[in-house]
């Protein structure tokens, strides 16, 4: 019976929410249902790492499933890394992180709770969630996966043959968000960045964290766009751009337009590195709930018409550009499997 089966269980520890997922030793999920509570960053890391350690409970309960199946768990922790399962100073966490050693705690807590040692396995949250969509996109194949995910910043990851993801001697191989942009290409002045870059971060012209940059010089040209009088800031103005996308507002077109094109070039820039036979484009734009099938598909081939000039004969006939399928499932997910692969290759 499954349930008496071992069980392989994944944090996803974002700057705001938490998630809680599973999978078999099979590699298949325990659900398809995350658990998400609150991260109550707030409280400092103590309280963060107890809360993952009864969120993890609460999970195992609500599936029918003990501790003592628990072979191993993986976390998902926001970049950047001062070395393996500690954190340096990043855009979205308190200071009180800084410096903070997710493993050592998290080992504690989890030993704690089973009354055992578990392999904790750490790793950024972006190579984890591609760790997942490498798994679905490419079956039993093993090609390289490169995953995009622009959301609130631009998750980046890289997934070997193997299956796991590329971290680099300091854990910030695949920091490619804070890559520069082709300024000259995309026509733009350098934005600033969270990450304290001036050179003009991907990230800014990707991802919610330019939009209301974006927004901004677009506006300038269109003070007659029913946006540029509502009495709101410029990042709540933004949140509405999606929506206006979908029902076919020219600005709001235009700037996703603009963003899909710069994420191209980025596909093409990190294509000369590391040469994926697919990439995966994830985050809040291609969730199937929130953004219709019409935009997705215009969002994908401008990524795609982007990149294509910039590629090698080879790369433009093999490679594929796909949406992402989990999502918020992703980094759970795929924190739980580098788990398992981690005990696999344990095993020999």
């Amino acid at each position: 019976m499954r349930a008496q089966q071992p069980v392989y269980i994944g944090t996803d520890s974002g700057a705001t929410t938490s998630k809680i997922g599973g999978v078999w030793e099979d590699a298949t999920p325990v659900s398809t249902n995350l658990l998400q509570r609150s991260t109550d960053a707030h409280l400092g890391p103590v309280m963060v790492v107890q809360g993952w350690v009864e969120a993890i409970s609460t999970y195992l309960e609500q599936n029918n499933l003990q501790w003592d199946q628990v072979r191993g768990v993986g976390v998902a922790i926001p970049g950047p890394r001062r070395s393996y399962g500690v954190l340096e100073r990043g855009p979205n966490l308190p200071e009180s992180f800084v410096g903070f050693d997710v493993y050592s705690a998290y080992s504690r807590a989890l030993a704690e709770r089973a009354g055992r040692a578990i392999a904790l396995a750490v790793g950024n949250d972006g190579n984890m969630g591609g760790v997942a969509e490498a798994q679905r996109v490419r079956g039993s194949s093993t090609g390289s996966v490169l995953m995009l995910a622009p959301g609130s910043g631009l998750g980046c990851a890289y997934i070997d043959q193997h299956g796991l993801p590329l971290d680099g001697a300091t854990l910030a191989g695949m920091e490619a968000a804070h890559m520069p942009a082709p300024l000259h290409l995309l026509d733009v002045r350098p934005y600033p960045c969270g990450c304290g870059r001036t050179w003009g971060c991907v990230e800014s012209y990707t991802s919610l964290a330019g939009l209301p940059l974006l927004l901004a010089e677009k506006l300038v040209a269109r003070p007659d766009h029913p946006l540029a009088s509502l009495p709101l800031s410029l990042k709540e103005r933004a949140f509405a751009l999606r929506s206006l996308a979908q029902q076919g507002d020219q600005l709001a077109t235009e700037i996703f337009d603009f963003q899909a094109r710069a994420l191209g070039l980025h596909v093409a820039t990190l294509a000369m590195a590391l040469d994926p036979q697919f990439v995966v484009i994830g985050g809040g734009l291609m969730d199937t709930e929130s953004t219709s099938v019409a935009f997705r598909e215009r969002y994908l081939q401008q990524v795609w018409e982007a990149a294509y000039p910039h590629l090698w004969p080879a790369q433009q006939a093999n490679m594929r550009v796909v949406p992402a399928t989990l999502g918020d499932l992703s980094q759970a997910i795929g924190a739980a499997l580098v788990a398992l692969y981690h005990a696999r290759l344990a095993q020999g």
